[in-house]
């Protein structure tokens, strides 16, 4: 959505559309805690937690919260976030969005949650599904984020986000 569909929605002159419902949206939130577990037998390098309806936030950035998939503690004590993808292949320029890299919003995402957390790094596990003929073919995607390695992108974000928060605390509509 544009900044302007946000802005509307955050000063509530719009009403987000309800997508709980979806068939995607449940399958990722039935598939989260199967996939954590998965990441936990792949990775057993790592402590991993979750508690449901949990919510980070940061005084440093009162708009800025984070629900985690899950959070993770690494060998050397270090702190470090989980974020969990499904989605469906229905195009082959999905796939390539995902090819040696994290996609655009994604990447964002786990900004923000670096942002948010502190935390030291960041773990993407992305579950890419495509069906052919009726047959799931599955692909599971590791992406490990070093905070000290996007530093400058987060610091970016958090000023971005800082800009959006004043045009929502003034109700001025932000340019698009």
């Amino acid at each position: 959505k544009t900044n302007e569909d946000l802005w509307l929605e955050k000063t509530g002159q719009v009403i987000p559309e309800d997508i709980s419902g979806k068939s995607y949206v449940e399958y990722g939130t039935k598939a989260e805690p199967l996939l954590r577990e998965l990441f936990k037998l792949d990775y057993p390098e790592y402590q991993v937690f979750y508690e449901e309806n949990n919510l980070f936030l940061n005084d440093k950035y009162p708009w800025g919260h984070y629900s985690a998939d899950g959070w993770l503690i690494d060998q050397d004590g270090r702190k470090g976030i989980l974020e969990i993808k499904t989605t469906e292949i229905l195009q082959s320029m999905q796939k390539e969005k995902w090819n040696q890299r994290i996609p655009d919003n994604y990447y964002i995402q786990v900004l923000h949650c670096l942002m948010v957390t502190e935390f030291d790094f960041a773990v993407l596990k992305a579950q890419l599904k495509t069906v052919f003929d009726g047959v799931p073919y599955i692909q599971t995607k590791h992406y490990f984020i070093e905070r000290s390695d996007v530093e400058g992108d987060i610091e970016y974000l958090a000023k971005k986000e800082f800009e959006f928060w004043q045009y929502i605390k003034s109700g001025k509509k932000p340019p698009l």
